[in-house]
């Protein structure tokens, strides 16, 4: 069998197993690119997590009037760098998308100067969309955690009936019953947040507003609610995985020089550790982020396939070049498979003459 052949992977709609794999496999191969693209805003929401950390535990100590009105400057500095960062990483996530999809559709290279060119080009539709996003997402958590809080009171309710009866019952009543609360407010969560996973795709790929780009994604993720709880649910302990394995040399130290491991006495940490801490977790975020983006851009793609069949008009611009305009006002026969008409600092390079289409994915 050619190589070629053996790296052929048909066009066929993405599981959650494959989503997972296939994101980490382009996480493989394009590593370092990735990782430098994550890096500014965890960078960032880093040295603000660090400042936010130093003003806190130094304004309740000092007793400087000059000193306290100094260290709460720097915790509210702390504080704008951590929330820039987190907005910074929702923008990025809109750039990178854009390169990744004419990655896998004319292969571009994915590169640092590429997406960020992207950012640069629409930064303040994405940072909008990002609050927007974000607000939401906050707004659905909550209304989450309020299911989970009704479940569980009737949960206690039934917990104090059985006990009445057995005791080892109340017990398998309290444990059904938290496992059912939770599952039932990240099912919630998910439903409703997945509506609109695909905004940052929708303006960068699509070229749509803010708000066009919130009912395009809500119109295209009907059904995507177990795949993105997978994504989020991998890259969570994932995330966590990465950070016990770097934070096990910071413990064994901390162990050795008297420092009160315990995670619910965070307090009582000294300085140097709980900065450490804080340092280490942004790093877990570097390595990990890359693969929710991949994850998320590739669950756009697959439920463009699924519902419209872009994978025909994939194809169909990679064979036949971008759709020229129609004289008169007149309707293409296909909308161009990646849009640079709304915005022209958004272009794309063209393919190598010896490249071929490959798969939609892009992993040939």
């Amino acid at each position: 069998m050619s190589s070629s052949a053996s790296n052929y992977l048909p066009l066929t709609p993405l599981g959650a197993g494959d989503l997972i794999d296939r994101a980490v496999r382009l996480y493989r191969r394009h590593f370092m690119t990735l990782v430098r693209i994550a890096a500014p805003p965890v960078v960032i929401s880093a040295l603000g997590t660090v400042l936010s950390n130093i003003g806190l535990r130094e304004a309740q100590v000092t007793a400087s009037e000059t000193s306290l009105a100094v260290y709460i400057l720097l915790l509210c500095a702390g504080i704008v760098l951590r929330i820039s960062g987190l907005l910074l990483s929702g923008i990025v996530l809109g750039g990178a998308t854009r390169n990744l999809v004419a990655h896998l559709l004319w292969n571009e290279p994915v590169s640092v100067r590429t997406t960020y060119n992207n950012v640069r080009a629409r930064f303040w539709p994405l940072l909008g969309a990002t609050i927007v996003v974000g607000v939401l997402a906050g707004f659905f958590a909550f209304t989450g955690l309020i299911i989970w809080y009704i479940i569980f009171l009737f949960t206690l309710l039934a917990i104090f009936v059985f006990s009445q009866v057995a005791s080892w019952l109340a017990a398998v009543v309290g444990i059904f019953g938290f496992l059912l609360a939770s599952a039932c407010a990240l099912w919630l969560f998910f439903f409703l947040a997945g509506r609109f996973a695909y905004v940052p795709q929708a303006m960068m790929v699509e070229g749509k507003g803010v708000f066009e780009a919130v009912g395009r994604s809500t119109q295209l993720a009907s059904s995507n609610v177990r795949r993105l709880a997978a994504m989020t649910l991998f890259t969570t302990f994932a995330t966590y995985s990465a950070l016990m394995i770097l934070i096990i040399p910071l413990g064994w130290y901390g162990y050795l020089n008297g420092v009160n491991l315990n995670p619910w006495d965070g307090e009582g940490w000294p300085a140097w550790y709980s900065i450490g801490f804080d340092v280490l977790w942004q790093a877990s975020s570097i390595l990990l982020m890359p693969v929710w983006l991949l994850g998320l851009s590739l669950l756009y793609v697959d439920e463009r396939v699924r519902s419209e069949g872009y994978d025909i008009e994939l194809m169909a611009a990679r064979q036949l070049g971008e759709m020229p305009r129609l004289a008169g006002g007149r309707v293409a026969p296909y909308a161009p498979a990646l849009v640079t008409d709304e915005v022209p600092s958004l272009s794309v390079q063209p393919s190598p003459a010896n490249w071929s289409p490959g798969s939609t994915l892009g992993l040939r």
